[in-house]
């Protein structure tokens, strides 16, 4: 070796970000652990509102504990759709009002610790999809001719929701700042891992 030509020190690969959940780098599990709270916050908010009425989408005189429906509002007011009819016939009902709620804290709760997400997603995914065809975002125009003024007749917030529950059970989304690895080692969930 010649004094002209040093060595040059080698330089250290980048190492990636050690994998956590499933298999997802640091900074895209805190992400999705993110999204999972934020989306847990938007359920949870929903059933608060409209079980004490905090006077944001729900009014205190119809909040559900001093007797108001959760479900009479959206779905009394459907005017449109093929599904119409059906819709406005479960506003106000005792039990379309009780799934509603169980739907909304469930999928909250679930979300909020990372537990059960499988779960949350399926029961999350149906409400939605059962709101999305309520409100039919495919009208032009509702029962009366009335525009719907549908901004987008397929994709509309209830199917992203419904996409972004979906991922975020299928990233093992609760494993970061959440309960999902606790979750996943009780006897029960691993003996049936649909509960994960």
């Amino acid at each position: 070796m010649s004094l002209h030509h040093a060595e040059r020190p080698t330089r250290q690969s980048a190492r990636p970000a050690p994998a956590v959940g499933a298999g997802w780098p640091l900074p895209a599990a805190r992400l999705l652990a993110t999204i999972r709270i934020a989306m847990g916050l938007v359920f949870a908010w929903a059933f608060l509102d409209k079980s004490f009425g905090l006077g944001y989408a729900t009014p205190s005189a119809n909040a559900w504990i001093n007797g108001g429906s959760p479900t009479k509002g959206f779905l009394g007011g459907i005017d449109r759709g093929p599904l119409g009819d059906m819709f406005r016939s479960w506003a106000g009902q005792a039990w379309a009002d009780w799934l509603f709620m169980a739907g909304l804290l469930g999928i909250g709760v679930a979300l909020l610790l990372g537990v059960g997400l499988r779960v949350a997603a399926v029961a999350g995914s149906v409400q939605m999809a059962l709101m999305w065809a309520a409100e039919w975002p495919l009208a032009r125009h509702t029962d009366v001719g009335e525009l719907t003024r549908s901004t987008n007749p397929v994709l509309d917030y209830h199917i992203v929701y419904a996409l972004v529950l979906v991922l975020l059970a299928a990233a093992c989304a609760g494993d970061v700042w959440g309960m999902g690895r606790r979750w996943a080692r009780l006897d029960l969930v691993d003996r049936n891992r649909w509960l994960r």
